[in-house]
């Protein structure tokens, strides 16, 4: 029995004034509650307890005990109920980490909307286009797009972010649209560098086999700002997120091109430390980004100034 529980006997012991109802308390028997109070009393060097027919009496030592015993077990239980209550209630910090691009301008606006249903919240944003380690973090969650390697980490699949390839007007009357991504190969492509098979760009035909096809072209970046700028500056044909393309494909700005040939759309996950005992503020982050990728209507949502980007 380790001393924590053997100091719960004791005051147990005292409470009751009876080795019987002890022993039945803390389901022993009555002959292993004697023996660990003669335990406690030699460990301690002192005698705890005066028995006689009449019953029990506590000793000056065993009364000072006593005493200390029922502090360390109020402070014991406080600390376990404050956890506990911390545990429960949608508060304090919440470490969100994301990348730059899908970070700044969906996670935060999210991030934000969230807070302001949860005033107790405090927001840590962390945007880096380098995995990182959450523990050693210490992030709560991570958004994260794509599929997911096996690992210890707990997980949840928010939704899909579909992809389409787009190009400017100006590029298209220069250059011509292409009509099959095999063609692709004479044409200037914009690569982005941390997604979609960098330069292999992966398309489907209408019956759902795989079309990759190795493009090239003058720009080539990690940062999708980057990508989208150059696309609509007529330097080639790009692969966008349709969340941020979308905006300039209704203003005219880019065309969408391929139609007959879709990209792979992206998963996006939120990924947590552990899938055991999962803080209620990470709860609830993640129930309410679960609503707002649940159907593409997110994709229609203006994301803040996309214009910035220019």
């Amino acid at each position: 029995m380790d001393r924590f529980t053997s100091m719960q006997l004791f005051i147990r012991l005292v409470d009751s004034g009876s080795f019987s109802r002890t022993a039945r308390d803390m389901n022993l028997t009555q002959p292993t509650v004697t023996k660990h109070i003669a335990a406690i009393e030699a460990r301690l060097g002192v005698r705890l307890l005066n028995r006689n027919t009449r019953g029990m009496r506590l000793t000056e030592a065993g009364t000072l005990f006593y005493e200390r015993c029922k502090i360390i077990q109020r402070e014991v239980e406080t600390a376990d109920d404050m956890v506990t209550r911390l545990g429960e209630r949608v508060n304090g910090r919440l470490r969100i980490a994301s990348s730059s691009g899908f970070g700044r301008r969906v996670v935060m606006p999210l991030a934000l909307e969230f807070m302001a249903s949860n005033p107790g919240v405090q927001l840590d944003l962390q945007f880096d286009d380098h995995m990182i380690d959450l523990v050693e973090h210490g992030i709560d969650v991570s958004v994260r797009m794509g599929k997911l390697a096996d690992s210890t980490l707990g997980s949840r699949c928010l939704g899909l972010n579909p992809w389409v390839t787009v190009a400017s007007p100006a590029y298209l009357a220069r250059c011509g649209e292409p009509t099959h991504p095999s063609t692709l190969t004479a044409h200037h492509c914009i690569v982005y560098s941390s997604v979609q098979g960098d330069h292999l760009w992966h398309f489907a035909d209408g019956k759902g086999n795989p079309v990759p096809v190795a493009v090239s072209g003058p720009v080539r970046s990690n940062n999708i700002s980057c990508v989208a700028s150059a696309a609509i500056d007529g330097i080639g044909i790009a692969l966008l997120p349709l969340y941020i393309a979308r905006r300039w494909i209704v203003r005219g700005t880019l065309t969408s091109i391929l139609k007959g040939f879709p990209l792979p759309s992206q998963e996006i996950h939120a990924v947590y430390p552990s899938p055991r005992l999962v803080p209620a503020k990470v709860s609830a982050w993640i129930g309410f980004l679960q609503t707002q990728f649940e159907d593409d209507a997110w994709i229609m949502r203006e994301w803040g100034n996309l214009d910035s980007l220019r």
